[in-house]
């Protein structure tokens, strides 16, 4: 498993001696025989996991919508049935949630998988 994850890191351009499959993200999810689902969903969602929890919100369910369609904040708020002001303002909190890089090309990629096997995960 370490010489996977080495080959991995450095396939991602990292350079070093070594690294764990918790530290490849979705890569992770991918090469790891015993893959933590969980744990990868955790790391990825939880502070918008946790909020949700916290506040009785649904960031996540816009989050999910968003991705869903195509991030077009106006099929998001036709999908939610909410103002197009309340999608930006939750994306504005998911962003300070997760960070400024939340809707980068691989970050989005880390947040669709992990938003993909929450819902599966969630009925187990």
């Amino acid at each position: 498993e370490a010489g996977r994850c080495l080959s991995a890191l450095r396939a991602l351009g990292h350079t070093g001696s070594g690294g764990a499959v918790a530290d490849l993200g979705f890569i992770g999810v991918l090469l790891g025989d015993q893959a933590d689902l969980g744990g990868y969903v955790r790391r990825t969602l939880g502070p918008v996991l946790d909020y949700d929890s916290r506040r009785g919100t649904d960031l996540v369910t816009t989050l999910d919508a968003y991705f869903a369609e195509g991030a077009s904040l106006t099929r998001t708020r036709a999908l939610l049935h909410v103002h197009v002001n309340t999608v930006v303002q939750r994306l504005e909190r998911i962003g300070r949630l997760l960070g400024q890089d939340w809707n980068t090309p691989a970050r989005t990629l880390e947040i669709q998988l992990a938003l993909r096997l929450h819902r599966l995960t969630r009925g187990l």
